[in-house]
């Protein structure tokens, strides 16, 4: 096992699970310093011979309003949750490829598939997360390369506590934003979601020969999912004699 953090303290608790001392690598690792990641993905690809799964779940949450979030944190969101997948994505692909296999696990979000009001640029960075790996998934298919989103709902991680960062609040989004502001304030340690349950569904698909595009955890996640694929067909079959008719005639 190859195990990154930006802090290796914080992954130092896995060798007690390791049979012997050289089963996990561990590295210090900041997915926003691309220098960092190739030097690292060199080093470990050296070490192990081959690399068989990629699991990105760098990331965090930011809270806020579009009119309250300052520039700088956008970019900086953006720079873990979205380009750092990328260039570990991009850092581990030959490997995949030369290999003819290999399994790409991206930890997007239920909030990769419905938005929130008051999560609008970490909802953004989600979804772009769910288009890339859609895609990339029809990119890889002919290498034997396999791709998985991870949409979970509410776990019990430190997503809700230290790792997330809330915006200056603007008093005119009060009332707009008040259930999503308490959501964060008080779901802390209160979360449905298993995280150790979480890592053995990932596991198993892993092992299974087809895997999911997509994979939702928990029951929330499941029914908030379900309720934009019905709220969208209800959209889309109430308007789409709209729809068909932005084609030109010979092509309805």
């Amino acid at each position: 096992m190859i195990a990154t953090a930006r802090n290796p303290a914080g992954i130092e608790g896995l060798r007690a699970h390791a049979k012997t001392q050289d089963q996990l690598l561990s590295y210090k690792l900041d997915v926003t310093d691309f220098s960092e990641i190739r030097k690292v993905a060199s080093d470990a690809i050296e070490k192990a011979g081959r690399i068989d799964v990629l699991v990105n779940n760098a990331g965090y949450g930011y809270v806020g309003a579009l009119e309250e979030v300052s520039l700088p944190e956008i970019r900086a969101v953006y720079e873990t949750n979205v380009f750092g997948l990328i260039e570990m994505t991009r850092a581990i692909l030959p490997v995949f490829r030369a290999q003819k296999s290999g399994h790409i696990i991206n930890l997007s979000s239920v909030a990769g598939m419905v938005g929130t009001p008051g999560a609008s640029i970490y909802n953004s960075t989600k979804f772009a997360i769910e288009g890339l790996s859609e895609a990339l998934a029809g990119e890889l298919s002919s290498f034997g390369i396999k791709v998985t989103l991870i949409e979970p709902g509410a776990f019990r991680t430190d997503f809700a506590n230290r790792s997330l960062r809330v915006a200056p609040y603007l008093p005119e989004y009060a009332e707009a934003l008040s259930q999503t502001r308490k959501y964060y304030e008080t779901i802390g340690g209160q979360q449905p979601g298993d995280p150790l349950q979480a890592v053995r569904a990932m596991i198993a698909l892993v092992d299974h020969p087809n895997p999911p595009l997509r994979l939702p955890m928990g029951k929330i996640a499941l029914q908030r999912i379900r309720n934009k694929i019905a709220q969208y067909e209800s959209e889309i079959s109430t308007w789409e004699k709209t729809i068909l008719e932005t084609d030109f005639p010979e092509f309805r």
